[in-house]
């Protein structure tokens, strides 16, 4: 039996990071003001691990919310030994941490020898260096693609974030970028819409009409080709959109943009209708059955039933079905 997969995080915001983004406020997407101390990142691990059964869970450690390889060595040395001796337990199987591409080097990586790092996942953001620039990242398209080589050829499992919506972006590029992680061979991804955060560069431009944040709608339509695209090359998409939070649900520290705490759904949801469509003939809709495999059965009938009561709206009676014989991504309609 396949072992369910938990990720224990440990959140460092902006730790370890000199460049100043646009979009960024790592405290307030991450909830943290400031950095765990290793008693407390101790306290983390263990309150998670008193409810996992280790015989059937995968545990990693992960840290996450800055820029890890831009710590002090002593930093990081603490951060993985602390990490390593639940390892070294037999109570964790590995560990991930996220950095930016201009932190990876052949030297940054050999210092993690000793250390059971697994998983190493690289914020590109755009693969387009005029949207890089204008979000002031610091770093070039080129920086992400050799680090993702290095990373592949060092063997570790590479990911890579990337975000839709930045100034300069548009759907085209969002598309260049997805296609371009996948031809860095990247096995998992992040995809994070951009919000407008207070005390932010990108609050200032968005308050004086320099930038206009995506709508819900117009950032499903972009995030659309991507999951697409990120499913057909096996590209594993580990979140798309910010986890909730209580600062952006209450408006404080949220000024635009589109979040929605079920964003992923609705992208999904959308995906499943447009399938169904393509999947009905043109003759009159009385009574419509649809089957898609159970994996799937809550996107196809849509984030709030959506897609069911569309459906409903076309025809006399509608029925959706579980069927596990069909493959995962395919669609059965049935007119009686």
């Amino acid at each position: 039996m396949m072992k369910k997969h938990i990720s224990i995080p440990i959140f460092l915001p902006q730790y370890g990071c000199v460049n100043n983004c646009v979009f960024c406020n790592q405290k307030t997407i991450t909830g943290k003001t400031r950095n765990p101390s290793l008693e407390e990142a101790t306290n983390i691990i263990d309150t998670w691990l008193i409810s996992v059964d280790q015989s059937k869970t995968y545990v990693e450690i992960a840290f996450f919310g800055g820029n890890f390889l831009g710590l002090p060595k002593s930093n990081q040395i603490n951060y993985l030994s602390l990490a390593q001796s639940y390892i070294d337990k037999g109570l964790v199987d590995s560990i991930r941490f996220s950095t930016r591409p201009d932190t990876i080097s052949e030297e940054s990586l050999l210092n993690l020898s000793h250390f059971s790092v697994k998983n190493i996942e690289i914020g590109v953001q755009s693969m387009d260096d005029e949207v890089l620039n204008q979000a002031g990242r610091g770093h070039t398209a080129e920086d992400s693609i050799k680090a993702a080589k290095l990373i592949n050829e060092m063997g570790y499992q590479l990911g890579m974030q990337m975000m839709v919506g930045l100034p300069g972006d548009d759907d085209e590029k969002s598309l260049q970028t997805a296609q371009k992680i996948a031809e860095c061979q990247a096995i998992q991804t992040r995809i994070y819409p951009v919000l407008v955060l207070k005390n932010t560069e990108l609050a200032d431009l968005f308050m004086s009409n320099k930038y206009i944040p995506l709508s819900i709608e117009a950032a499903i339509h972009r995030c659309i080709p991507l999951v697409e695209l990120f499913n057909e090359n096996k590209i594993k998409i580990l979140k798309l959109g910010l986890h909730p939070s209580e600062s952006f649900t209450s408006n404080k520290e949220l000024l635009a943009g589109p979040y929605h705490p079920s964003f992923y759904q609705l992208v999904l949801s959308k995906i499943w209708r447009d399938k169904i469509i393509q999947n009905i003939n043109n003759q009159e809709l009385n009574h419509l059955k649809i089957a898609v495999h159970s994996k799937n059965i809550n996107y196809a009938i849509g984030y709030n039933s959506e897609n069911r009561n569309y459906f409903k709206s076309l025809c006399k009676t509608l029925t959706f079905q579980s069927n596990d014989s069909l493959d995962i991504d395919k669609v059965e309609i049935r007119y009686h």
